[in-house]
């Protein structure tokens, strides 16, 4: 059975029309594509995938975003001892689940929360061992390493780097470089503290928001590389092509108030992403560049055209008008995608992903 890519490339060839191949497309999402991975059954998402997905995720804020300032009490050891049983209770469970009983997505995930904990063990050996004196001082309790930046978290970040390249190694997560990619996240702001004449002065929102720009801007084009490079198998870019996203937009969106020309900048990026959605096949950039989209209007209502009593029915309209092209977009997707590689330059073409399996 032909692929989708196979399709696109007929119709590149002349050998099948635009139509045919979203027809055929269309056909074979209906059927079911064959089964993928060794043997396992297409990629879905549902109620219970997200039920998965919310217990991993409680599991990590729960000892690590949400845990409390009391997690000091128990000491350098307590928190190392903690970590550690959470970490291989956690890898067990997972690897029970992956191997024994083909769960991969639970399975998987448990491994995921299993790498989580390596910041908390890393955080008890230093404290109880003193060894702030080798880093920037000592930094404050376990629960400041998620909202404060300070130099001496970098050892806890790179440990949590290794541990999920070490773990993906054995098994391919996709969730696993979301862990990767917070870590190197931190790690980013937190090597500035480094860098910086003064470190004190490195709380300035500024730089921040700077840091995480183009730290978006390098986690996109390493998602964007993992594409051209794997175009089978586990979708490994998936939560990074995510981060990326909400980092570089979340940032850029942060920016202080600015000119008007600096706010139609924005929303050209913001276009150019819902551009570069299509062209990478990744629906993220489109969501993040219709929100952008939105902000501008926004902008436009409230501070140029307050009193245009029409702004507000126009924009209303506008609105439509975006749903309505979803639509279109959603029913002709696998024939834009056909016409965009038919007549994009062999250069270029070569760059864009060709993914046969989502799983």
């Amino acid at each position: 059975m032909s692929t989708e890519s196979d399709l696109q490339k007929a119709v590149a060839a002349g050998l099948l029309s635009a139509e045919q191949c979203s027809r055929i497309v269309a056909f074979l999402k209906t059927a079911g594509e064959p089964a993928t991975d060794a043997g396992a059954p297409p990629a879905q998402f549902n109620l219970t995938h997200v039920l998965w997905y919310g217990g991993a995720l409680i599991i990590m804020t729960a000892m690590g975003i949400f845990s409390t300032t009391a997690f000091s009490l128990m000491g350098g050891w307590g928190l190392f001892a903690t970590g550690a049983a959470y970490a291989v209770g956690l890898w067990l469970i997972g690897r029970h689940l992956w191997q024994a009983r083909g769960l991969r997505v639970p399975g998987g995930l448990l491994i995921a929360a299993s790498v989580s904990m390596v910041p908390m063990m890393i955080y008890g050996v230093q404290d109880a061992l003193d060894l702030w004196r080798y880093a920037q001082g000592e930094p404050g309790s376990y629960h400041d390493f998620f909202p404060y930046v300070h130099g001496s978290w970098l050892y806890m970040e790179i440990g949590t780097l290794l541990a999920a390249v070490v773990a993906l190694r054995f098994y391919k997560v996709p969730f696993l470089l979301l862990v990767a990619g917070v870590a190197l996240w931190f790690m980013s702001m937190d090597l500035a503290m480094w860098f910086t004449a003064k470190p004190d002065d490195f709380g300035d929102l500024e730089t921040r928001r700077l840091v995480s720009l183009i730290f978006g801007l390098v986690v996109i084009a390493a998602a964007w590389a993992i594409d051209l490079a794997r175009p089978r198998g586990p979708d490994l870019a998936f939560w990074l092509h995510i981060f990326g996203a909400l980092t570089f937009w979340g940032a850029l969106t942060a920016s202080p108030d600015s000119t008007a020309l600096l706010r139609f900048v924005y929303f050209l990026i913001n276009l150019a992403l819902i551009g570069l959605a299509l062209f990478l096949d990744r629906r993220v950039y489109a969501v993040f560049g219709a929100i952008g989209v939105a902000f501008y209007l926004g902008y436009l209502a409230y501070d140029v055209f307050p009193d245009m009593i029409m702004f507000s029915f126009a924009l209303s309209a506008i609105g439509l008008g975006v749903i309505g092209l979803g639509l279109w977009l959603n029913r002709h997707y696998a024939a834009l995608s056909a016409a965009i590689d038919a007549n994009t330059p062999a250069p270029l073409r070569g760059l864009r992903p060709k993914r046969e399996t989502s799983a």
